[in-house]
């Protein structure tokens, strides 16, 4: 119960209002440690909770506060416009029975309106980390009385290039008491450096070790010949499979687009969302998507993040994502919350050793399918036989009574006789010795 843990009554009357009853494993492990000031590092699966994990404790620190709202309080940081969409939402739930007021700075939206937000003093502020540099360069951003920072994603914000720019937002909080950092994978040297610089005798929480990520999602691969091959499969698999809603990932926006524009055509109610469409459209596809007014997003890696879809059971990797990292977030977008998922992934012959490497990563091994109406010829790559001969020797032969084998010896390589013909360099021809030239006078 929510009740075990020393929340304000406000924020547990939001709690139980929210229908919100056993706290999942990332909750009871984080909440009671950042209640304390620690400073955590997480990694938890995808769709754990993990957000009320670092939102709750963080509203608690600010709940009883009595200064006038005059400078920021709590920073929390995250790599898309989608994330941090869905981390406004889920604040602003938690505070509602608070006067906590939060803010969000993101790209794609009214950089003067942003300014003018800002002016305002939000308790939170929630943003991407290119925006809020942008508005902290421009003199509108002031952070030194921000107490606590969290990092959200952290491991996607690496890889997106913002390890600089999150460093110095950091910087910009020389007064802070707490740092959480949060992400569903754990990362690399370069995330291993981050939390040396930015979080002080941290406590390390690993909710889940990778080769558990996804535990409720079926994992399968399906092989293909050709791009038009996988779209004759994604067909097949969105009229057989039984699904709520489905999201198709691919690695590039010219192909996005391609997939949904054959969606459109067949009549499937279908949006598309990748790094091309502005921010009105990517709110419009996710909104659809959440209230039923289309049951297929087509999208890139923007989308595996920051996208909680009730109902998305159904994630067809057109393309294997680049890491496994990437992978975990992908299929992380079903089998949310205790659900079951099914996640498919299309393999050509140039996708084999990829997805190989990932299944290496994840301690896995997919599950092989075959659909008959739909079968190509590539199958993965052929098994190669020792041939047990080598080039130029013989078997070694063994008697009947088991004597030691005795290799056969190689015969000499005959020696071309002096004046027999050269081979050319292709072999075709013999090539005509030429006569020496006379010698000189």
């Amino acid at each position: 119960m929510f009740s075990q843990f020393a929340l304000h009554e406000r924020l547990l009357k939001a709690v139980d209002e929210l229908k919100f009853v056993e706290p999942t494993p990332v909750q009871a492990a984080a909440i009671p440690l950042a209640l304390q000031g620690r400073d955590l590092r997480v990694t938890a699966q995808t769709g754990s909770g993990k957000t009320a994990a670092f939102v709750l404790p963080m509203l608690n620190r600010l709940v009883d506060l009595k200064q006038k709202r005059v400078e920021i309080r709590a920073l929390v940081l995250l790599p898309t416009r989608e994330l941090a969409q869905q981390t406004l939402k889920e604040v602003e739930r938690f505070a509602q029975f608070t006067f906590i007021k939060a803010g969000l700075i993101t790209g794609g939206e009214d950089f003067k309106e942003q300014a003018a937000m800002l002016r305002k003093v939000p308790d939170v502020l929630i943003g991407t980390p290119g925006r809020l540099l942008e508005q902290l360069n421009a003199g509108n951003l002031h952070l030194e009385h921000v107490q606590v920072i969290v990092l959200d994603e952290a491991d996607r914000m690496l890889d997106m290039g913002f390890s600089e720019d999150v460093e110095r937002l950091c910087n910009e909080c020389p007064n802070r008491e707490q740092t959480m950092l949060f992400s569903a994978t754990t990362g690399g040297a370069g995330l291993r450096d981050m939390i040396g610089k930015v979080l002080k005798e941290p406590e390390h929480l690993m909710l889940n070790s990778v080769s558990q990520l996804a535990e409720g999602t079926r994992q399968q691969i399906i092989t293909a010949d050709h791009n038009q091959h996988k779209e004759q499969i994604v067909q097949w698999l969105l009229q057989n499979e039984t699904y709520e809603k489905a999201i198709i990932f691919t690695n590039t926006r010219v192909m996005a687009d391609r997939i949904y524009g054959h969606l459109v055509a067949k009549d499937y109610k279908a949006f598309v969302l990748h790094g091309d469409k502005d921010q009105k459209d990517r709110k419009l596809a996710i909104e659809r998507l959440k209230q039923g007014g289309a049951k297929i997003l087509v999208a890139t890696d923007v989308a595996a993040r920051g996208l909680d879809v009730d109902g998305l059971d159904l994630v067809i990797n057109f393309d294997m994502p680049r890491s496994g990292d990437e992978y975990v977030h992908r299929i992380g977008r079903t089998g949310r919350a205790g659900n079951e998922g099914l996640a498919v992934s299309l393999i050509c012959h140039g996708d084999w050793n990829l997805m190989s490497s990932i299944e290496r990563y994840l301690k896995q091994s997919f599950e092989r399918r075959v659909i008959k109406e739909v079968k190509g010829t590539y199958t993965g790559p052929k098994k190669v036989k020792a041939s047990g001969k080598a080039a130029g020797v013989k078997k070694k032969k063994t008697d009947k009574k088991g004597d030691k084998k005795v290799a056969a010896k190689r015969k000499p390589t005959a020696k071309p006789k002096p004046n027999a013909p050269l081979a050319s360099a292709d072999g075709l021809a013999p090539l005509k010795r030429r006569k020496p030239a006379p010698a000189a006078e």
